[in-house]
């Protein structure tokens, strides 16, 4: 029908990043004013600010299960909330440049995140211990995924190139190079 149910407000600056939980029954938001909010999409109202990093928030994502949400920052971290308490969990603290895309794995026990330090982290998502670092690309890694099976790590950069990694030996698989350009996203 094209009909607006809600609009939430409550941020005070713009909002760079959203994403439904997997049962879509929240929002969440990412904003220049350094928080998260989720959002309960039946009633309209928000249910938590998540307050934590200390610049701007530009990537979140929910785990598969919707109980674990992460917001990526310029402030060079990564922080893993629980999402029925609004709490911190874990800060993962590694990279030393802006995040710019972070996404938990299928079985939810590995995050991967991407930075402007041309770096992309792999990390275990119970503990937020640091794993590995992949360091293969020459500018920044502007985008993250796994693949569906959580076994393939994809990343795009400002180099022009992607990469496919094994998650399991981390080791470079593909090199997608052709474009002449930076590549923003992978899927």
């Amino acid at each position: 029908t094209g009909k607006c149910f809600y609009t939430f407000r409550g941020h005070s600056a713009e909002i760079v990043c959203l994403s439904f939980n997997p049962q879509s029954t929240l929002l969440a938001t990412g904003s220049m004013d350094t928080t998260a909010k989720l959002w309960d999409v039946e009633k309209g109202e928000e249910v938590a600010t998540l307050n934590g990093h200390s610049a701007e928030i530009i990537a979140l994502s929910f785990n598969t299960t919707g109980d674990r949400i992460i917001t990526g920052s310029f402030d060079h971290t990564v922080a893993v909330w629980d999402v029925g308490t609004g709490r911190l969990l874990h800060t993962l603290i590694g990279h030393r440049g802006e995040i710019s895309s972070a996404q938990f794995n299928w079985d939810c026990s590995l995050i991967v995140t991407g930075s402007m330090d041309k770096t992309c982290m792999l990390w275990d998502a119970v503990t937020g211990t640091h794993i590995a670092t992949l360091a293969a690309h020459s500018k920044e890694v502007l985008d993250v995924c796994f693949d569906y099976a959580g076994q393939r790590i994809a990343t795009a950069s400002a180099d022009g190139s992607a990469r496919v990694y094994n998650a399991g030996t981390k080791q470079c698989i593909a090199k997608l190079e052709g474009h002449e350009d930076e590549v923003s996203k992978v899927s």
